[in-house]
């Protein structure tokens, strides 16, 4: 890298020719400075000049660095990625100064290897005509005098560098790019094909920084929020809320609110006490917080905010808060219900020891985070639930018939080993040597589609908003017309066109929080029914902003309906042929598995003619959801295709029953191959190709040994013969996959003429 003023003395030139004779005589004059220092243009080896030479340099930058702005923009001259930057504004050196001496300068998570391969990519683009994006966010964290950690995402105008390659440049084939695009991580490799000194990067940048203290807090919380439970995530809770309210000593905490009893409780059946004031164990809720602020906070879904505790508590020194704060010496209080779907799920804390810092004005900061938290404690709440319901219900529940004898067997063991008090030992429940079927029904294009409907329904809201404000507009002059017709178009923008895994709660987050409470606050006798008709639209289970994904959830409840009770009935036949435990999942499909063998019916004899009958019963059971999905295709609201796959897997595994799961799994790193196999071939590509393995229309089936090629080519040509398989019949290799080689496949299509 290489400081350098060329590409804007060049500019200068050009414009000391072409301006008014006045701008230009000062451009001329300017540039006849710069000619006594020509390492300006040449190269700066020496960084002395920018601090000897400052005024100089400030002149030549005095169009980018606007002299009544330097207060209010955060700005600096430099080259990308490097600690080194000069010529900054004045709010940028007050924020330095407030770091102290001993701040260093370095950008979040950014290592000399990312340095030198994101350099690279820059090479690559320019010279070999890639479009690799590598911008992620860069971020300085640069902390204040009050120790506050604020957070500025950095950008960098590059429109004054260049690259410039030397002797030692190294030539890239095409091979050479795929291969350094497939491998990332690989150092060695980048520095084979980019040796040192092989580019030069020359010129400068213009580095602007801009503060995102609140939206990266949010994203951290948001990280953060997995391991709610976690003392460390405790431990940065603090440092989190102190960033968002830009305070520094805040102490947050959060209760769970159960409504059975309205009591307060700790977050999960850990004994863990997260609460800063609040009973978890006490009286209710009512009882604690005395009427006037329970019908606030609880029944009001309001925040509360003491603003000045010893006030508080010298007015009300009989409360039930007094001692609690006292004890905690807080200052200041915000309590705040965490709300989902209209349910009070918990109350989150934040005290200052600090009076009036926090109040009613500044506990609306909260609302930044309050969707994420009540998504993760609505999670908590149902997880509890799930908790207490397995509680309540036996130890062993809902079993399938043909291993129940099983579980009768331990408990009956278990009261023998401990006569007359009526308790279980925790056997194992395991059975060996079974074979395992598996199948899948899977919905093509789900996610794809799934997607699809949020845009749709979103674009719509989004749209019908816009309509709404513009008619508002023409009966009322509104001030904020203009922000809102900006920040709607904008949002319609990302939907249509930059469609993230975000955007959704991005958009309802905007339309909730600023959109609606706006048209009920400006509801007029001549705008009443529009608004009215807008807000009915808004229900999920009726309203017209959820049409299209109604129509998919709808889809795919039908779908995985009659596909299930297909699998149901024909279940019946399969325990015929011999009994064996059998499970099935939904999700945008129906999955099942089969376990057969003699230790799961130790009374029967098992025969190896069994395992092949059961294998057709699959085979034919998968044709019927075929052909009844093909059946139903032109009823479905989206005409979702599906395709079916088999694995077949001839070696005996065992399975054991997962007390802490309540179900049954395999048991052992070597029957595990069962199930990695299974997890990694619903995506998986015909070798040396793009193509899926599985396609709609078709049974895929997935082995390994010639001899389970023809056994199951022996499967097909019965079915063939029955008219539910088609003549044609594929055959190919499955590409590899992790810790997983030597797949094959056969694929035939269905007849969908029964």
């Amino acid at each position: 890298m290489q400081f350098s003023f060329e590409p804007l003395i060049q500019k200068l030139e050009q414009l000391a020719e072409t301006e008014n004779e006045w701008d230009a005589m000062s451009k001329k004059q300017l540039l006849e400075r710069v000619l006594a220092f020509p390492e300006l243009r040449e190269g700066i080896f020496d960084t002395a000049i920018f601090e000897n030479q400052a005024p100089l340099i400030t002149d030549l930058l005095a169009d980018y660095f606007p002299v009544g702005l330097t207060h209010n923009e955060i700005k600096a001259v430099g080259l990308p990625y490097n600690s080194l930057v000069f010529n900054l504004t004045e709010r940028f050196k007050s924020i330095l100064k407030e770091a102290g001496q001993e701040f260093e300068f370095s950008i979040r998570d950014f290592d000399d290897q990312q340095l030198y391969i994101m350099s690279c990519c820059i090479i690559l683009n320019k010279f070999y005509g890639t479009r690799l994006d590598f911008g992620k966010p860069l971020f300085y964290d640069i902390p204040t005098s009050e120790g506050i950690m604020k957070h500025y995402r950095i950008l960098y105008n590059a429109d004054f560098l260049d690259i410039i390659p030397t002797d030692k440049a190294v030539p890239l084939t095409s091979a050479d790019v795929n291969q350094l695009i497939d491998n990332y991580d690989e150092l060695s490799l980048w520095q084979a094909k980019f040796p040192l000194d092989s580019y030069v990067l020359k010129g400068f940048t213009i580095i602007t920084l801009f503060d995102a203290t609140i939206e990266n807090a949010v994203s951290i919380f948001k990280g953060k929020l997995i391991d709610l439970e976690s003392e460390a995530f405790q431990q940065s809770l603090n440092s989190i809320f102190s960033s968002i309210f830009r305070l520094r000593d805040l102490n947050v905490g959060y209760v769970m609110f159960c409504h059975e009893g309205n009591r307060f409780s700790e977050m999960t059946l850990v004994q863990r006490k997260h609460s800063i004031v609040l009973p978890t164990r006490t009286n209710s809720a009512e009882d604690f917080l005395v009427l006037e602020q329970y019908w606030q906070l609880i029944s009001d879904r309001q925040y509360l905010a003491i603003s000045d505790v010893g006030e508080f508590v010298s007015k009300h020194p009989g409360h039930s808060l007094a001692g609690p704060l006292l004890d905690h010496k807080s200052g200041s209080l915000i309590l705040a219900p965490v709300i989902k779907n209209g349910i009070i799920l918990g109350v989150l804390e934040v005290a200052s020891p600090h009076i009036k810092l926090l109040n009613s004005i500044t506990a609306h900061k909260l609302e930044v985070v309050m969707p994420y938290l009540s998504d993760k404690l609505e999670k908590i709440a149902i997880e509890m639930e799930s908790n207490i319901q397995a509680m309540i219900q036996q130890k062993y529940t809902s079993l399938h018939p043909s291993v129940s004898w099983k579980f009768r067997q331990a408990i009956k063991a278990g009261f023998n080993e401990i006569p007359g008090e009526g308790q279980t030992i925790e056997q194992e429940i395991t059975f060996e040597n079974v074979i395992p079927l598996y199948g899948q029904v899977d919905v093509k294009g789900s996610s794809k589609s799934r997607n699809l409907s949020v845009e749709k329904d979103l674009e719509l809201q989004l749209s019908s908003a816009l309509s709404l404000i513009q008619s508002i507009k023409e009966d009322h002059s509104t001030a904020h017309y203009a922000r809102f017709y900006k920040e709607l178009n904008e949002l319609l923008v990302v939907v249509k066109s930059f469609f993230r895994a975000d955007t959704e709660q991005q958009v309802i987050e905007y339309l909730g929080g600023t959109i609606q409470p706006w048209l009920m606050a400006n509801r007029a006798d001549d705008n009443e029914a529009a608004i009215e008709e807008y807000t009915e639209a808004l229900d999920k289970q009726k309203g017209t902003f959820h049409t299209y994904r109604r129509k998919f959830d709808q889809t795919i409840s039908q779908i995985n309906g009659y596909l299930a009770d297909v699998l149901d009935e024909e279940q019946v036949k399969a325990q015929r042929i011999f009994p064996h435990y059998f499970e099935r999942f939904k999700s945008d499909g129906i999955e099942h598995n089969l376990y057969v063998g003699q230790s799961i019916s130790p009374k029967l004899k098992f025969d190896p003619s069994m395992l092949s009958d059961l294998r057709i019963w699959q085979l034919r059971t998968m044709c019927k959801m075929e052909y009844i999905h093909h059946s139903n295709l032109s009823t479905l609201p989206y005409p979702l295709e599906v395709s079916s796959l088999i694995l077949v897997y001839s070696s005996a595994i065992a399975i054991r029953f997962r007390l802490d799961e309540k179900r049954f799994d395999v048991d052992g790193t070597y029957n595990a191959r069962f199930e990695m196999v299974k997890k990694r071939i619903d995506k998986a590509h015909i070798r040396h190709t793009t193509e899926r393995i599985s396609k709609p229309g078709t049974i895929t089936i997935v082995y390994t040994s010639e001899g389970e090629q023809r056994e199951y080519l022996k499967y097909i040509g019965i079915l063939q013969q029955e008219g539910k398989l088609s003549s044609e019949v594929e055959s190919f290799e499955v590409e590899d996959l992790q810790d997983i080689t030597g797949l094959k496949a056969l694929r035939v299509g269905v007849i969908f003429a029964f």
